[in-house]
């Protein structure tokens, strides 16, 4: 089985400002968040990770980068991991947004929704576990880290628990938090944890298969 520990990048102001980040350049983490980045590198630490791919927007970078040194690794960049392109929504305040018709859509029948010129939920949770996919396939039996964005970890978690995706916003993914995720090339599934930011033992890269499955 490839083990994936999938991390939401720290703590950045545009959250406590409550605006859409999206892909914008420039939207650093906060001393709060690069402190959050340190600590889920060191809960990582007794794992044996063998390779570390982020989002290429830079709140996630600087995550990855954090947590790299702790298996003397480099940051590789995938845009399958990337933020929502939230189209004219970027960069908008969520209080605003609250107030169209649109956001009633995004919230309960997300499966529906695409961001005025940009991306629909459902695209992006494909390409998410398309990449998923193709990792599993680059990384048989070994652990690997990806350092995403709170929605894409949800829309990805939600495929891999059978949970329709209009229904995925019920999973919680808080920033810096390590997601578990096995998936076996025979076909196999399992979550073994979902917004985790305790501490975390050594995970096997591969369990043995009951006579069920």
């Amino acid at each position: 089985m490839t083990t994936f520990f999938i991390v939401r990048h720290g703590e950045n102001d545009w959250v406590k400002k409550n605006r859409l980040a999206g892909w914008l350049p420039g939207v650093h983490l906060n001393e709060n968040g690069v402190q959050q980045a340190q600590d889920a590198g060191a809960r990582l630490a007794p794992q044996s990770i063998k390779a570390i791919y982020s989002s290429p927007v830079t709140r996630c970078v600087e995550t990855a980068e954090i947590i790299a040194p702790y298996f003397q690794l480099p940051v590789l960049l995938n845009e399958a991991f990337g933020e929502t392109r939230y189209g004219d929504w970027e960069g908008k305040k969520v209080k605003k947004l609250a107030k169209k018709p649109e956001w009633q859509i995004v919230q309960f029948f997300p499966s529906r929704n695409r961001f005025p010129s940009g991306e629909a939920l459902r695209e992006v949770q494909f390409r998410a576990v398309q990449a998923m996919e193709k990792l599993s396939e680059q990384h048989k039996s070994e652990s690997v880290v990806v350092v995403s964005h709170a929605d894409i970890i949800k829309l990805v978690l939600a495929h891999y628990l059978g949970v329709h995706i209009d229904l995925f916003q019920r999973i919680a993914v808080s920033p810096a938090s390590v997601s578990v995720l096995q998936l076996s090339e025979k076909g196999y599934m399992r979550v073994l944890r979902v917004n985790d930011d305790g501490p975390m033992k050594p995970i096997a890269s591969q369990h043995k298969e009951s006579s069920k499955e």
